[in-house]
């Protein structure tokens, strides 16, 4: 895929994106943004003068308490820029001098799948293009043999993962040749990767040649630019006969790496295995990775729940981050960390000494990102005593992705597309790039 005419904008910073999202929102509390005050009030009121009237979902809404509850996991700072993480995240915590968190992360949907809709495409209902879909048509592929847009999910261990949909990956009113290809995480990645039997490779490139020709036809009678996509899919498809077999030959890779990774690193479709395949992607000029992993929607049993996701993406997050470090490649990678929105300071539902829950929030949560051009060692932003309101340097889904755009050398005001008479964009008609995250050039 060839890039528009005129993109990018300026210099850019960062050549691709990996996203590894943590659906269902992971709790700041017990992650990033710890707040030791709470334990001196455990089971008090939270305060009106801090809720102040705002929306609570309808799980909590009908509670007659809003007990406050601290984390029972323990914090530290870590590295020479003091960032704090809590005990559950320890590879997370060695690597914190290549981080850039924020601390002041808000969102304007309170539910999961219009939370999610809304951070990987900037509007909270179905049909707009997907944030890779977006930097796919402005910027093409690197990649001559791989898409230029890849999705992988990871299911975590629980029982309460919110479902996942194509749409989430997909180009909206684009073309469709901008869309993700979703891996499979068991079985071949893609499907059909093999010819039937007794039908040669040379017998599919005739083949595949005659239809071109055929679609040729049509495309120059009608001039349908999705014609001109199902040509290039099926192009597409025929070099990923090729291409898939070698990037997933995980096992050709070192001893160290999967000691770094850890073994879960071994299992297709674990969390730790498609963190090792995103690094090869990235090797492979793919522009926009993307990883789901789910579970994360503590609503209660997060004693439980929190501490085994935790398991499941801690190591793999930092090796990644480490690994493209090590290869040169994470200056020009940029990884974000991130779920749909926070988590509340009060308890939803059953509260005994060792159970509780915590509903969604929207209005504060904590991010990371590494490489790519940001500020490494650096934390943007800050909560009141209670993570329930920010109280420095707010960043809106929209600045977040503004800031992305600009990393890549693409000015989000000026990436866009016609649909039904008007030009849209990813940030729509809002954000600004955070320039406080951008590394300062020497």
């Amino acid at each position: 895929l060839a890039a528009l005419p005129g993109v990018p904008h300026h210099k850019p910073a960062a050549k691709r994106v990996i996203i590894l999202f943590q659906s269902g929102g992971p709790s700041q509390l017990e992650s990033f943004d710890p707040k030791p005050g709470i334990e001196k009030l455990y089971r008090q009121e939270l305060p009106e003068s801090v809720r102040m009237g705002q929306r609570l979902t309808t799980m909590s809404a009908s509670q007659s308490s809003f007990p406050l509850v601290p984390s029972r996991y323990s914090f530290r700072q870590y590295g020479q820029s003091g960032a704090w993480v809590s005990e559950l995240f320890p590879y997370t915590a060695r690597i914190v001098d290549e981080l850039c968190f924020v601390k002041s992360m808000h969102t304007e949907q309170i539910n999961h799948d219009p939370a999610v809709t809304f951070f990987q495409t900037g509007f909270q209902l179905a049909g707009r293009p997907s944030i890779g879909s977006w930097i796919n048509y402005g910027l093409g592929s690197e990649s001559e043999d791989l898409p230029g847009f890849v999705t992988m999910i990871s299911p975590g261990q629980g029982t309460s993962g919110q479902p996942l949909y194509d749409r989430l990956w997909g180009a909206g009113f684009l073309p469709s040749k901008y869309q993700g290809v979703k891996f499979r995480s068991a079985g071949d990645p893609v499907l059909f990767l093999k010819d039937p039997s007794g039908f040669s490779r040379e017998d599919r490139r005739a083949w595949l040649d005659m239809l071109a020709a055929l679609n040729q036809v049509a495309l120059d009678r009608w001039g349908d630019p999705e014609t001109a996509a199902r040509i290039a899919q099926y192009e597409m498809a025929f070099r990923m006969q090729a291409s898939i077999p070698e990037l997933t030959a995980v096992a050709n890779e070192p001893e160290s790496t999967f000691k770094l990774y850890g073994e879960d690193a071994r299992k297709p479709g674990t969390f730790a295995a498609n963190c090792l395949l995103a690094r090869r992607l990235a090797e492979r000029g793919v522009r926009f990775i993307q990883l789901f992993h789910r579970d994360w929607d503590h609503h209660g049993g997060l004693p439980k729940g929190m501490p085994a996701r935790a398991r499941e993406t801690d190591q793999a997050s930092a090796a990644l981050v480490i690994d493209l470090k090590q290869r040169g490649l994470l200056d020009e990678t940029l990884v974000v960390w991130a779920g749909e929105f926070g988590r509340t300071v009060y308890c939803q539902g059953r509260l005994t000494e060792d159970d509780y829950g915590r509903d969604h929030h929207p209005r504060c949560f904590t991010i990371w990102l590494a490489g790519g051009g940001v500020r490494a060692g650096f934390s943007l932003g800050a909560t009141d005593d209670f993570s329930y309101n920010i109280v420095e340097d707010p960043v809106s889904i929209h600045d977040l992705h503004a800031t992305i755009l600009h990393l890549l050398g693409i000015d989000h005001k000026r990436l866009t597309f016609k649909y039904q008479g008007r030009h849209f964009r990813l940030t729509d008609v809002h954000g600004e790039v955070v320039e406080a995250l951008v590394r300062k050039k020497s």
